[in-house]
């Protein structure tokens, strides 16, 4: 995936709504009840969006398959739970790690609780798909890379398909749908001449409008990555440090 931008450093512009992020509602959540509905559907969605970096630290931390689906559901069972909110206002940072802090917690104190309940608790409130989530697992480093550099590691391919996934849906709601598929390795590809011609003469386009729209394209990626980051931080001077972050734990 690409770096920030093109030169290897952040991309300066942030989303307008930054007050607006998941992370931000959850933490500048009020006492009264919209304000904490809004929030603990926030929190769902960042937990329904980033919930298999947490399955594989629960997997590389030793557990079977079976008991790290069973955990994995346990944690979120009592994490979205509405009184967990009052801790969520006072953790300032990153969700990403709070999120850890929260569950390496859970697995050191909780587990014996958990395990006496029907598999994951009374209600099921993220959909984990098991056969999905081992084969994920399957393909992880085999050697000693520790269940946090997993975390982190998922946390930021998770986040990149996310951003690519909301920008297809871009293009296709567009019509561009062709033009997303065929300029999306521009992504992670070289730019080269060769390529620009290739690409041009498949679509009937011209070389010249090839790289318009693959410079448009690159910019608006880096403009859903930004969001996306924004997202699971608390203050737009958060952003940059966590992409440089996530970068790292994707070289690393």
């Amino acid at each position: 995936m690409p770096s920030p931008d093109d030169n290897g450093g952040p991309v300066s512009a942030m989303p307008r709504q930054f007050a607006t992020t998941h992370w931000t509602v959850v933490l500048t959540a009020g006492r009264d009840d919209a304000d904490a509905t809004r929030a603990h559907e926030a929190l769902e969605q960042l937990c329904r969006t980033y919930w298999y970096p947490l399955y594989a630290f629960v997997r590389r931390q030793g557990h079977s398959a079976a008991d790290a689906q069973d955990l994995t559901q346990a944690f979120f069972a009592r994490f979205i739970a509405k009184h967990c909110l009052d801790a969520v206002d006072r953790s300032k940072g990153k969700f990403r790690s709070f999120l850890l802090a929260s569950l390496s917690h859970f697995l050191a104190n909780e587990w014996d609780k958990a395990s006496a309940k029907k598999r994951g608790g009374d209600q099921v409130f993220i959909e984990l798909d098991a056969h999905t989530a081992e084969d994920r697992y399957a393909l992880e480093p085999t050697d000693n890379m520790t269940a946090e550099r997993i975390f982190d590691r998922r946390w930021a391919l998770t986040l990149l398909d996310t951003v690519f996934t909301r920008l297809r849906a871009e293009f296709a709601a567009s019509g561009k749908a062709p033009l997303f598929d065929a300029l999306k390795d521009t992504l992670t590809g070289e730019k080269t001449t060769a390529r620009y011609a290739e690409i041009a003469a498949t679509l009937g386009m011209t070389e010249g409008a090839v790289k318009v729209a693959v410079h448009r394209l690159r910019q608006r990626y880096r403009d859903l990555l930004r969001a996306e980051v924004a997202n699971t931080v608390a203050s737009t001077s958060d952003v940059d440090e966590e992409l440089r972050h996530l970068f790292a734990a994707l070289s690393g």
